[in-house]
């Protein structure tokens, strides 16, 4: 007798297999889950998306709003409703009004970073390659950016008079302090060892500054420069309001005259919006330059 039919009559002897065959697609080894984990992960992919739960919450703030206008809880005069405010805002594109005064304030804060951010890095770069640039520049930039920018207006104004270089200058003053603190707390606590490395190279100063010292303090500077953005809008604010002609903060100043809350409402979401678009773009261009950081 051949190995397998011995093999095929000692299994027919030992009667047949008590283990129940398996089901198609399993087998030794495979763990099956019990029904309550299967049943949390068919909840749990039934769940809205997260951004889809987020905007319902908006949705909803908006509309206890409108509902509170409404029903007379809030007055027109002191807060419209939402569907007016969104109104409004349409009769402003149409008119002309929003758009002009959007490209009037856009121009104050573009001059504003255009020389406050040159000159916050500029500063940093002299105060923190030198001794004598620190001793003679850091103190007085750390004193000043103690004194509030908006308590500067009246001195501002007497120096500058009330037109627009008074209002481009403020936002020039609230800007450098945040680009400077960072690109020279950047270049001050710079690895050392990078240091010794030139030497050992033998890099001049400038090929320092150029291959070791810029794109050192890169990351730091777009953290300043998405500080200087925030702060150039929020000043903004108010150095629309000193004596304007034109501008979102000079359609606050009307609308407040005559109890247009609307129009109030209106021109604070635009700054809310021009800043989101600003702070946006200066992320894109860090995204860009700083592609050969890890995790970027």
């Amino acid at each position: 007798m051949s190995l397998h039919q011995d093999t095929t009559f000692v299994a027919r002897l030992s009667g047949p297999d008590p283990t129940p065959p398996s089901p198609a697609g399993s087998g030794p080894g495979l763990v099956h889950l019990p029904t309550g984990a299967a049943d949390t992960g068919a909840a749990r992919r039934r769940r809205l998306p997260r951004g889809t739960a987020r905007l319902g919450g908006i949705l909803l703030f908006f509309g206890l709003w409108e509902i509170a206008a409404l029903v007379g809880w809030l007055k027109p005069q002191d807060l419209a409703a939402p569907s007016v405010i969104f109104t409004t805002g349409i009769d402003m594109l149409r008119s002309g009004a929003l758009e002009s005064a959007i490209w009037v304030s856009l121009q104050r804060v573009l001059w504003g970073l255009v020389i406050g951010v040159p000159v916050g890095l500029a500063l940093a770069l002299a105060a923190g390659l030198t001794r004598t640039g620190e001793n003679l520049i850091d103190g007085n930039v750390q004193m000043l950016r103690f004194v509030p920018v908006i308590g500067l207006e009246s001195l501002f104004i007497l120096w500058l008079g009330v037109g627009e270089t008074a209002k481009v200058s403020l936002i020039v003053l609230g800007v450098t302090f945040p680009v400077y603190i960072n690109v020279f707390t950047a270049i001050r606590s710079m690895d050392p060892g990078l240091h010794e490395l030139a030497d050992v190279v033998g890099l001049s100063r400038s090929e320092r500054i150029r291959r070791i010292v810029l794109p050192g303090v890169l990351p730091a500077f777009f953290m300043g420069l998405r500080i200087a953005v925030a702060v150039a809008w929020l000043i903004l604010v108010f150095v629309e309001q000193i004596n304007a002609s034109n501008g979102l903060g000079y359609l606050i100043i009307q609308a407040q005259t005559f109890f247009e809350s609307s129009v109030i409402v209106v021109a604070l979401v635009t700054y809310a919006l021009m800043g989101l678009v600003s702070e946006g773009l200066v992320r894109l261009a860090e995204r860009r330059v700083l592609r050969w950081q890890p995790g970027r």
